[in-house]
């Protein structure tokens, strides 16, 4: 059963701070070392002191990037930057937004609660890629020195009718109390609601719901970490404790304003590479054909990649490849009755992923890299447009790239529900949540009330 709660949310006081889009940023891992500059430049109180604090020359145990933003943490409360609610409440967010694939403007709407943490085998919340260590460890040493969650899990619930969204918009007798547009073209606004018989109606409407993890493994594993640090301190009695909890921003997966898009490979270096060699090989399990660049450039044909890569992968898995140099793009449609070739240790679910069947038959059997290559970050980078990959590629920051489709829906149910996990950066959930617009202090002598 998953268990729902209001809580008293920390926030930027909006009655001192308009200008919303210098205190945010988006989540920590998609910001490069360019853009945290930025981010320290565009406001004192920016949360990027918070959740991505620069290393110093000289750090040490009781001085570092953890125990820096723990100060800011305190101070900025201390001074009023940020307050905390009075009362247990719900945040309703609306996040506006270009889809860039030529379509209509779309809104996105999702619950920002606390969310009861489960254990691995509950089944109450479900997964569905890898995480790592290195970024478990990190996010951990953070929690434990502010005491505090700056940065919500997105999870999915199935609600056909949509009555819990509908629920929590009848509450909507305010205007928003944060309204904004950020530099990246989406509007967003959040409405806080103080309605407890709201809170009944969305906890119940919950109750029996799976929640599927669309974004922030390593934040939600890690949130059990500390809850399990913290039981071994304070006690598992009472129930409920405010470290039980972890902070969730919460979508119907029926919304409409719900956007997947695909995660591109680029890969840096490919060892003796040779197009011919490589070709013969994967027509083994492909058909392949070959596009001419008309224009001579990749990146000015994105649109025309894209749309053919969306049609042939209507009913098959279709890749497409390109490569520093190249005066065409190649088209890769798996071949019929190929897939059970992907191994015995895939469940079934798993080998309909085209991210999978990259994997294994294009990038281990057809380039040589092991497993372990496919984690090196050194090797491997994600990239979710395919204008933007191509044109790396054409830059030659990379020496090729893959393009997929996205990943559907319904997979990420399905391999979710049969306890499954998909490599990392299988899915891409867009836009990003952005942080800052509300925090979850936790005080390990609280009890967070049930509807």
């Amino acid at each position: 059963m998953a268990v729902i709660a209001a809580f008293k949310g920390v926030y930027y006081n909006f009655y001192m701070r308009e200008d919303f889009p210098a205190l945010v940023a988006p989540p920590y891992d998609v910001i490069s070392e360019e853009e945290q500059e930025r981010f320290y430049q565009a406001d004192p109180y920016n949360v990027i002191r918070l959740i991505l604090g620069k290393k110093k020359t000289g750090d040490s145990d009781w001085d570092n990037r953890y125990t820096r933003a723990a100060d800011y943490f305190r101070r900025w409360e201390s001074a009023g930057i940020l307050i905390r609610a009075q009362s247990p409440c719900l945040y309703l967010s609306s996040l506006s937004y270009e889809p860039g694939n030529g379509e209509p403007r779309r809104t996105r709407w999702g619950i920002i609660a606390l969310l009861r943490i489960e254990e691995e085998d509950s089944r109450v919340i479900l997964p569905h890629e890898r995480t790592f260590s290195a970024h478990r460890d990190d996010r951990l040493k953070l929690m434990r020195a502010c005491n505090a969650q700056f940065s919500q899990i997105f999870g999915l619930y199935e609600d056909p009718d949509n009555a819990i969204l509908n629920a929590c918009k009848k509450a909507m007798v305010n205007p928003a109390a944060i309204a904004f547009d950020f530099n990246d073209g989406t509007s967003h606004q959040m409405w806080i609601l103080q309605a407890p018989e709201v809170f009944k109606k969305v906890a119940e409407g919950l109750q029996d719901k799976t929640i599927f993890i669309a974004d922030g493994h390593h934040r939600y594993e890690t949130s059990r970490n500390y809850r399990n640090i913290m039981r071994a301190r304070y006690g598992r009695r009472p129930a409920n404790r405010s470290y039980d909890f972890v902070m969730t921003y919460l979508t119907n997966m029926c919304d409409e304003g719900l956007t997947v898009l695909p995660s591109h490979r680029l890969i840096k270096r490919v060892p003796d590479f040779r197009m011919e060699p490589f070709l013969e090989k994967i027509k083994r399990w492909f058909y392949v054909e070959t596009y001419p660049l008309r224009g001579g450039r990749a990146s000015e044909e994105a649109a025309l990649l894209r749309e053919r890569l969306e049609v042939e992968g209507t009913s098959n898995t279709a890749l497409a490849f390109y490569r520093h140099k190249a005066d065409h793009w190649l088209l890769f449609s798996l071949k019929p009755g190929v897939r059970e070739e992907m191994g015995d240790d895939l469940h079934h679910s798993l080998k309909q992923l085209d991210v999978l069947v990259l994997s294994r038959f294009i990038l281990q059997k057809g380039l040589g890299f092991s497993k372990g290559d496919l984690d090196n970050e050194e090797l491997f980078h994600y990239q979710s447009s395919t204008k933007r990959a191509l044109s790396q590629v054409e830059a030659g920051e990379f020496q090729m790239t893959f393009l997929l489709n996205p990943t559907k829906i319904d997979h990420v149910k399905e391999i979710a529900g049969n306890g499954l996990v998909m490599p990392r950066k299988s899915t891409y959930f867009y836009p990003k949540i952005l942080t800052g617009m509300v925090f979850n202090k936790i005080d390990p002598h609280e009890i967070i009330r049930l509807p």
